[in-house]
């Protein structure tokens, strides 16, 4: 079975009508559905299945990722795995989720003061741009697997960090709202990283190395344009790694920033 046409069988198993649970239109839920009793559990397991599909997106990326070549890696034909999971989407969501596992929990305490849950927040927004370069192949998912943000440990890192707004004196919506925003931003900025550096890996070179070729190109390119003139003259000085690191918190600080006067704004209304 090629590739395509893989893929054509995994969009009719989504399609095709369920039965008991899952009957009904709409995306099911991977973590509800039991697993099969231990007496019936054959030697492989969905732990197994996830485990191996997160080594083998790490390795190749996602274009890599098929039920065909899985179940090789596990020595197991693809029907095997799909005793366990639905279909590709249902996997990667069962995989980001694994990968959500990695990010420490955000602690409320002490989140009255200012300095405290900002920090803290920054913190989250850290812990997560770490984890996505870590596993870059996650950009090219995050917006198609619908459940990934109803697994388990996506759902308690967002209810520590709503217990953390919460705490800091936000509403139930706006600490929602506030989380979206430094999300998005994290999300946004890390894909645009992951991009460039699964790049960069493609190319064989280092990424100093790279743009100590590039710069020189890029600062003739826009002598005509003053503003990004200067900006890309003084990026030559800096240290490429450094400076994403930097203008990441910077991001996230801005972002911050606004949160924090809407949520003062808020408390002087009364």
């Amino acid at each position: 079975m090629t590739a395509k046409s893989e893929d054509e069988a995994d969009t009719r198993r989504s399609a095709a009508p369920r039965k008991g649970k899952d009957a009904g239109p709409g995306i099911t839920n991977p973590w509800a559905r039991p697993q099969r009793p231990r007496r019936e559990q054959p030697v492989l397991s969905r732990e197994q299945i996830v485990q191996e599909a997160l080594a083998l997106l790490d390795a190749e990326g996602v274009e890599a990722l098929s039920m065909r070549k899985l179940g090789t890696r596990l020595n197991a034909g693809a029907t095997s795995l799909y005793t366990h999971v639905a279909n590709k989407d249902e996997l990667l969501a069962l995989v980001v989720d694994q990968v959500f596992g990695e990010l420490p929990m955000p602690r409320a305490e002490g989140a009255e003061q200012p300095e405290v849950w900002r920090a803290a927040v920054e913190g989250c927004a850290e812990d997560m741009r770490a984890c996505m370069l870590r596993h870059p192949w996650m950009v090219s998912v995050m917006g198609d697997v619908g459940m990934v943000y109803f697994g388990p440990s996506w759902m308690r890192v967002s209810e520590a960090m709503l217990a953390l707004m919460e705490t800091a004196g936000f509403e139930p919506r706006e600490a929602n709202d506030a989380m979206g925003a430094v999300i998005g931003y994290t999300i946004g900025s890390a894909s645009v990283e992951a991009a460039w550096l699964s790049a960069l890996k493609r190319s064989g070179r280092d990424e100093q190395e790279f743009m100590d070729e590039m710069l020189p190109a890029v600062i003739e390119a826009t002598k005509d344009y003053p503003r990004l003139h200067r900006l890309y003259h003084t990026a030559v000085q800096q240290d490429v790694a450094d400076g994403r690191d930097s203008g990441f918190l910077t991001g996230v600080r801005l972002v911050l920033d606004g949160v924090e006067a809407a949520l003062k704004a808020r408390q002087q209304q009364g």
